[in-house]
């Protein structure tokens, strides 16, 4: 470890920083339209995304800081059961291709801008729409705090407001600049900024891991050498556990749990706010269809990433350390292994690969705020230019809320609540999924199999914390999220599922009162959008069903 700050990684850093900086800027002008006050122009960059900046702007939505930092952390503390996050990426698109064009359409068709707008206009029930707002505002905001724990972690191995420092205005001092650039340029120029970024942010992500998969196994002679210290390191026994580390290949009792987390992860990937909005912001239902069927590509990259934990173990980062902050093991395997300008390069790509998500994130919770609580609770009559103002303002609080809570908590609990907002998420999925596919689902059976969900998972997520699992629905043997039946988020997910069903023909047996579907048929399966036309009451009937082969 290099003591003191790195004045030439922390040039080049700062230089890609004011790069990005002045283009988020600049991102205001870019494609403007003349109704600039609308919120489809501030919050979905007027809708007019093609399948370049789409596709770059989901991978940037997607694959963010936290991805760069923690996945390859988490093989480096419990070994390959880590590399869970692989298969989920790839199992996510095929799924992600049967809905995602499907909710596109129908968004365009009305002018949904959130998830919980086409809940809203499918079910007609304003208290499933305010569920599932809330529930995206949740599990949002600490994701967005762990953006930040990425650039702090960088910030640290460079030697800037170092964690070791003891006046917290100087030690947070740059992470405090890094928010305050970012909530500039997000207030100015809305979701524009991060999808003009998110092109340099992903071009650093790529060079920088096509240089470290071949440069570091280099230095440190091979990757048979690697491999050889990695399983070494594992089978040295847990202080914490007295159990083995972790193991170059899961156990037979992990399997499970494994695949459980791999399924729930993909489930609730796309459902996050940020990841709806990046798809409504494109200007065409192919350009989603085309998108997923690419973005696996990211799903290669994920897989050579994660494979820096291995290096990293390999290169001594954290031996002997006790209590040794597995966040920090790539950036310091960078600091360790590259010249002084290539860390910096690649400190960039970690600093940039956090500001894109976090302002797409922001945008999103803003959104749902300002669409579902704000116009439908607070002020109906709204108008466009004072959702605008609103969102604008509301992003800036989301962003100082996860400011501090990265300030003032432990930076597990960070990670504990992004981790709790996965299970969370998923609870979502049978009102956003199951109500582009079918109308049969009861709004009520749904919003009682969300809060049976979001219940049972909470309890079960609490349950697993211990003096020596000292994480919020974790299992410190496996990965954090496991319970004894396997990834907690699916298993809500399914009890969540069963109240719904049960309901559902309880309620219709009953004649419960079924609200108003705003939707047709066709609105599902369009290209274009089109003006919308008035809801009319029709319970027993199923606009959505899936389209013929082929539309």
């Amino acid at each position: 470890m290099k003591d003191g700050v790195n004045g030439v990684a922390l040039g080049v850093f700062v230089f890609f920083f004011l790069v990005v900086t002045v283009m988020g800027f600049l991102a205001a002008r870019w494609r403007r339209a003349e109704n600039a006050l609308h919120l489809d122009e501030w919050g979905l960059g007027g809708r007019s995304f093609g399948p370049w900046v789409t596709w770059f702007l989901l991978g940037g939505d997607i694959y963010t800081a936290y991805t760069f930092v923690a996945v390859p952390a988490v093989i480096y503390g419990a070994g390959a059961a880590g590399f869970f996050a692989v298969p989920y990426t790839v199992i996510v698109y095929p799924l992600v291709f049967l809905f995602l064009p499907r909710l596109w359409s129908v968004s365009h068709k009305h002018g949904y801008v959130t998830s919980s707008d086409f809940v809203r206009g499918r079910f007609g029930s304003r208290s499933l729409s305010v569920a599932v707002a809330l529930t995206g505002i949740l599990a949002t905001m600490p994701y967005i705090a762990l953006q930040l724990v990425g650039i702090q972690a960088v910030l640290d191995v460079l030697g800037i407001g170092g964690s070791d420092s003891t006046n917290w205005f100087v030690k947070d001092l740059p992470l405090l600049i890094a928010f305050g650039v970012l909530a500039a340029y997000t207030y100015s120029s809305g979701l524009r900024a991060p999808a003009l970024i998110a092109f340099v942010k992903d071009a650093l992500i790529y060079i920088v891991i096509v240089v470290a998969i071949i440069y570091i196994p280099y230095k440190l002679g091979g990757f048979d050498d690697v491999f050889g210290k990695a399983d070494a390191a594992y089978q040295a026994t847990s202080p914490s556990t007295g159990k083995p580390r972790g193991s170059l290949v899961p156990a037979p009792q992990a399997q499970w749990a494994y695949a459980t987390l791999a399924m729930g992860s993909a489930l609730a990937l796309f459902l996050y706010p940020h990841s709806v909005t990046a798809v409504l912001s494109s200007r065409s239902r192919n350009t989603i269809r085309r998108n997923t069927t690419v973005l696996p590509l990211y799903s290669l990259m994920l897989g050579l990433l994660a494979m820096l934990g291995f290096m990293a173990i390999a290169d001594g980062v954290g031996k002997g350390v006790k209590g040794y902050n597995a966040q920090l093991a790539i950036p310091q395997l960078f600091e360790n292994m590259f010249p002084s300008w290539f860390a910096g390069v690649a400190f960039a790509a970690i600093g940039i690969g956090a500001l894109v998500p976090a302002a797409i994130m922001s945008i999103a919770a803003a959104n749902l705020f300002t669409r579902n609580i704000y116009k439908d609770l607070i002020k109906p009559d709204a108008t466009p230019a004072q959702e605008t103002a609103v969102s604008k303002v509301v992003s800036l609080l989301v962003k100082v809320g996860a400011l501090a809570f990265v300030l003032t908590m432990d930076k597990t609990v960070a990670i504990n609540f992004q981790l709790l907002g996965g299970i969370w998420i998923v609870q979502t999925l049978p009102a956003i999924v199951g109500g582009l596919f079918t109308r049969w689902f009861h709004r009520w059976a749904l919003l009682a199999g969300w809060a049976a969900g979001m219940a049972y998972g909470t309890w079960k997520a609490y349950e697993q914390s211990s003096p020596t699992q000292a994480h919020f629905g974790g299992n410190a043997d496996i990965i954090p999220g496991i319970g004894e039946k396997g990834y907690i988020g699916l298993t809500a997910f399914v009890l969540n599922i069963g109240v719904v069903v049960v309901l559902t023909v309880v309620l219709k047996a009953l004649r419960a009162p079924a609200g108003v579907d705003e939707t047709a048929r066709d609105d599902y399966v369009a290209e274009a959008a089109e003006p919308a036309r008035p809801p009319t009451e029709e319970p027993g009937v199923s606009p959505g069903l899936p389209e013929p082969a082929g539309a």
